[in-house]
């Protein structure tokens, strides 16, 4: 029987492998959606107590929130995120004619904006407020729109890749890249006062759910 090549691409997981991970994943959403809108106490007071020490070290050290102020608002921004996606659906098109894909991925990410602002008006949490603030944001706090569209579109481009058969040091690199931002983003929005920890939390899981979800029909429709 013939083995296939340590060198030949891994196969794309079936659709079902992708739903059932979207599934897990929205169930834990669900799951922490409604902890944060009944305002239950021990994660409240994991919050508070997490923000509190991290607002604290903010103030303290001014240049790393510099830092941190710059790569929330410029490099990981949701709007420079999205035009990244816009970017490479351009790309798919003009190199690849792959007008499916470019399609899917506008389309994935707008239906992230749109959750998400969906969300921050149903629930209507309050950001945190301090008397000394490091910076501020607008709207509501849950969820946090940076770590989820940082997700959204990260992943997905992670899957274009992937479809695509980039080489592995190529691979390594946008993985190591995506991990770091999408981790990076989350914990500068803690870090710059402006949002619960638990917003992050679930801005990572729902994007997460999001990238499944958009895989899992994607495998379905366009194999």
């Amino acid at each position: 029987m013939h083995s296939p090549s340590v060198d030949s691409p891994p196969r794309p997981p079936a659709p079902r492998t992708a739903a059932r991970a979207a599934a897990a994943l929205g169930l834990c959403s669900v799951l922490l959606l409604v902890l944060v809108s009944v305002e239950w106490h021990p994660l409240v007071s994991v919050d508070d107590d997490i923000s509190t020490t991290t607002h604290r070290w903010a103030r303290a050290d001014p240049d790393v929130t510099q830092v941190c102020r710059i790569l929330t608002d410029w490099v990981w921004d949701p709007l420079t995120m999205r035009l990244l996606g816009a970017a490479v659906a351009v790309w798919l098109v003009w190199r690849y004619a792959a007008w499916w894909t470019a399609g899917w991925l506008v389309v994935t990410s707008a239906v992230g904006t749109l959750v998400q602002q969906g969300l921050k008006a149903a629930v209507g949490r309050d950001r945190p407020v301090w008397p000394d603030p490091v910076d501020s944001a607008h709207y509501a706090a849950y969820p946090s729109g940076h770590a989820l569209t940082a997700t959204v579109v990260l992943g997905l481009l992670l899957w274009v890749l992937h479809r695509h058969g980039v080489g592995r040091a190529v691979w390594r690199t946008a993985v190591a890249v995506a991990v770091v931002s999408v981790a990076g983003v989350g914990l500068t929005r803690i870090w710059l006062g402006v949002h619960w920890p638990t917003d992050v939390l679930g801005g990572w899981l729902l994007g997460a759910a999001l990238v499944a979800l958009a895989i899992a029909a994607q495998l379905r429709w366009r194999p």
